[in-house]
């Protein structure tokens, strides 16, 4: 696993070759690797926000130059993807229209009757929806909640709807009928009529979508997946194309939010389930580290140039939740459950009413932080790290020359002098500020969780996240820093690590104290055929085949459920009761209190397809010796109100079992790690660093 910008040597062309490109708000990140030998090589390229196609294709050629392989020779392109994320967080995305039962027309509206829980209830205002009321259209027809027919489709009212939307030139079309996740015969039917009407609409069925019942969150997951529909369509093709036009045949794989890749095709269909493609890929890249080091309680921690993503990792499983949101809109569809705040190498610092802020406004990949010399002058995060010498004077293998006085220039006129303090308190001031916003972000996805991050390692990764990792353990008083090799390129590697994964769920309200276990045996049979069904079309063997089961519960009049595994494929008294008690677990784990005495509810089944790629093989490192010999040089670091005297480390020429203490800078390709004083470092055979106090 030992990652030096290109190991070639003995490389073959062949079909087992696969190329991971995750694409970042300031780089792209490619990483090859072939399966069998374990030969890999890693590469940075700038991103390119207006097509970011052109920087995954630029990264492509880059890679294979590199290794000096031809595009015939690829059998996979893993990719993780923005451009779903960004659509709705920007709030670009298609104007789209609404189908809805009568009498239903203001659900999104209405929402939920509570606030954000950092929003203030006398100021907080609810978002704008994506589809304003002029769009949605009431149509006559409804199923009760067992699905039967209580007045039939109004096909007049659906064709009437749809010509106006076709005379307003509206290309998507959202259908959210109520009680569409038990029958989805009108939905069906309304999509044939939209055809026959409007065949060049897009269309978008919540029964395709989130077939789960609770009407706001549904309907949303259905317009969302349309918002970003036409976007990420014409991304995913554009991206066949240029892989195509390269001489390639390799299958391209996208990144879902639940951790696992899926085919071009579902994602034309379902492009809702990339919106967080990218930062899945980083936790899933994470898990490889505690597997690999025997810690199996991780937080993984991302930060690129404009943010910071946070996940817990326990069991070496990322958690996985149905309670998120992207942006001001929540997205019930299983995602990794990850937190982000606006906290990355290119935070922009400012001085407002007399205080000093940081982020969540970034200097991006152009103008980029001041020390870039691209024209940027806003003082940032990396500059701090720049005027506070946590970093080298040249990055990216000498490839690119940090301004310094230019970062201390930035730093001193924005926010030094506004402060009446020096400049490298201010920088240090600018560090403070980060490392705060990061460890109340940790504590989102610890402390309120149950968990005690003391009890858990920091998996830092990403360009910014080791120059802070030493930092967070250091405050949050955590075991270790557990710094892969490929720390810049992680989420690249996580989606060569990943497998075929996909999500099917059914609504199915139980008591437990008078369950029927044949209703609910029926519910998984049917989810276990539609997830063997897919695995059938995605073309894995059956010896590469999992399904695993799960069930949402709660307490009787509770109005919120946890989901949680189903012991075995096989329902019976004994398995509902070892759900039960999982359930208990979780609960007791999540709110410190469980009820064993309450009787209990089923709301919802849940079928997961696995479909699992072989893994690439692992590579221990071959080099041994004194951690001295990979020092190249060393620079002064400002700690405390001193200057010390820091060595420089070459991160390729640590050898498995090197050892020294902070302060230490250790270089490489694609991060730069920062060892504060009074902290050890040590590596394994893998290449991991592990970071600690010295004791």
């Amino acid at each position: 696993m030992k990652l030096p910008p290109c190991q070639t040597e003995g490389a073959t062309v062949n079909r087992t070759i696969s190329i991971a490109v995750d694409t970042g708000g300031t780089f792209t990140d490619i990483t090859l690797v072939d399966r069998e030998t374990g030969i890999l090589c890693k590469a940075k390229v700038p991103s390119t926000p207006d097509d970011p196609s052109v920087g995954f294709i630029t990264g492509v050629r880059t890679i294979l130059a590199q290794a000096g392989l031809t595009p015939d020779s690829i059998s996979h392109f893993f990719h993780g993807t923005t451009v779903a994320t960004n659509t709705i967080l920007e709030m670009n995305g298609a104007a789209c229209a609404l189908l809805t039962t009568a009498g239903f027309r203001h659900v999104l509206e209405i929402g939920r009757h509570d606030i954000p829980r950092d929003g203030n209830i006398h100021s907080w205002v609810k978002p704008e929806r994506p589809v304003p009321a002029n769009r949605i259209y009431e149509i006559e027809g409804r199923l009760d909640f067992e699905g039967k027919q209580i007045a039939p489709l109004s096909e007049d009212t659906v064709r009437r709807a749809v010509a106006d939307i076709r005379r307003r030139g509206i290309p998507v079309i959202a259908v959210s009928y109520l009680h569409a996740y038990v029958s989805a015969v009108h939905e069906q039917r309304t999509r044939e009529i939209i055809a026959e009407e409007y065949p060049r609409a897009l269309v978008s069925l919540s029964s395709d979508v989130l077939p789960v019942f609770r009407e706001f969150e549904r309907s949303m997951a259905t317009l969302l997946n349309g918002y970003v529909m036409p976007k990420v369509s014409r991304y995913v093709t554009s991206l066949e194309e240029r892989i195509a036009g390269e001489g390639a045949d390799g299958r391209l794989l996208i990144m879902k939010s639940n951790g696992g890749v899926t085919g071009a095709g579902s994602i034309r269909r379902l492009p809702i389930h990339t919106a967080l493609s990218g930062p899945a890929a980083g936790a899933v890249g994470a898990s490889l580290i505690g597997r690999l080091t025997g810690e199996n309680r991780l937080i993984s921690f991302d930060v690129g140039g404009t943010s910071a993503d946070i996940c817990l990792i326990d069991g070496n499983i990322p958690t996985v939740t149905t309670e998120g949101s992207v942006g001001n809109w929540p997205l019930a569809l299983p995602m990794v459950d990850i937190h982000t705040i606006g906290a990355g190498g290119g935070s922009i610092a400012r001085v407002e009413n007399g205080s000093l802020l940081v982020g969540p406004g970034s200097a991006g990949a152009l103008p980029g932080p001041a020390c870039y010399g691209h024209g940027g002058t806003d003082p940032t995060v990396t500059d701090a790290h720049v005027v506070l010498g946590h970093l080298p004077p040249r990055l990216l293998n000498g490839t690119m020359t940090l301004d310094v006085d230019a970062a201390a220039r930035a730093i001193e006129r924005a926010v030094a002098r506004p402060l009446g303090i020096g400049l490298h308190e201010a920088a240090r001031g600018i560090l403070d500020i980060a490392n705060n916003a990061m460890i109340g972000a940790i504590r989102v996805v610890s402390v309120e969780r149950g968990y005690d991050p003391a009890e858990f390692v920091l998996a830092p990764f990403g360009g910014a996240g080791p120059l802070h990792g030493g930092f967070l353990t250091r405050l949050l008083g955590m075991k270790a820093a557990m710094v892969p090799p490929e720390a810049g390129v992680l989420s690249s590697l996580g989606l060569l690590w990943s497998d075929l994964k996909s999500d099917f769920s059914q609504t199915c309200i139980l008591k437990t104290n008078s369950l029927d276990l044949s209703l609910l045996d029926k519910a998984f049979q049917s989810l276990d055929t539609q997830a063997r069904n897919w695995l059938e079309t995605e073309g894995v063997p059956d010896s590469d085949r999992d399904i695993l089961w799960f069930v949402s519960m709660r307490y009787a009049h509770q109005g919120f459920e946890l989901l949680v595994p189903w012991p075995v494929k096989e329902v019976s008294d004994a398995t509902l009761t070892a759900a039960i008690g999982n359930f208990h677990s979780a609960h007791h784990q999540l709110y410190t209190f469980s009820q064993p005495e309450m009787p209990v509810e089923l709301v919802l089944a849940r079928a997961t397809a696995v479909g699992r790629f072989a893994k690439p093989a692992l590579r221990t490192l071959k080099i041994t010796g004194a951690a001295s010999d990979a020092i190249t040089g060393s620079q002064q670091v400002y700690s405390n109100g001193d200057w010390l005297s820091c060595p420089v480390y070459d991160r390729d020429r640590l050898g498995a079992g090197a050892t020294f203490s902070g302060p230490a800078i250790i270089e490489q390709l694609d991060a730069t790690t920062y060892v504060l004083p009074g902290q050890r470092a040590s590596v394994d055979c893998y290449g991991i660093l592990c970071v600690s106090e010295e004791s």
